[in-house]
């Protein structure tokens, strides 16, 4: 088993940053993808951004050149750099990690509001 656990949220204002952390552990070994998702009240979970292995990554249009996710494979780690926050980014931020199955962390909360 593999489980989440997702820190860094808060409230902040529009423009501002924030880096959320996802620590992973359990039975991690080998290669997996890891990569954050967030749900808006009264809309679906989307995709923000995820972080292959090796280190390839993509993006949700909506965060292109604002966001940055990386990773630390020796901590079992993925962090996401949220800079130049919108008040639409406001959602609760979920990590998941994709090996053969999807885990999903408990999720944190970002509110960017003035």
């Amino acid at each position: 088993q593999v489980q989440l656990v997702e820190s860094g949220g808060g409230l902040v204002q529009p423009g501002g940053s924030l880096t959320l952390s996802c620590v992973a552990s359990g039975s991690i070994f080998g290669i997996y993808t890891m990569g954050w998702h967030r749900q808006a009240p009264g809309k679906q979970r989307e995709l923000v951004a995820v972080i292959t292995s090796v280190g390839t990554t993509n993006y949700a249009d909506s965060v292109k050149g604002r966001f940055t996710v990386s990773r630390d494979n020796a901590k079992n780690t993925v962090y996401l750099q949220m800079n130049s926050l919108k008040s639409e980014d406001t959602a609760v931020y979920y990590c998941n990690l994709v090996k053969l199955r999807t885990y999903w962390g408990q999720g944190t909360q970002v509110t960017v509001s003035l």
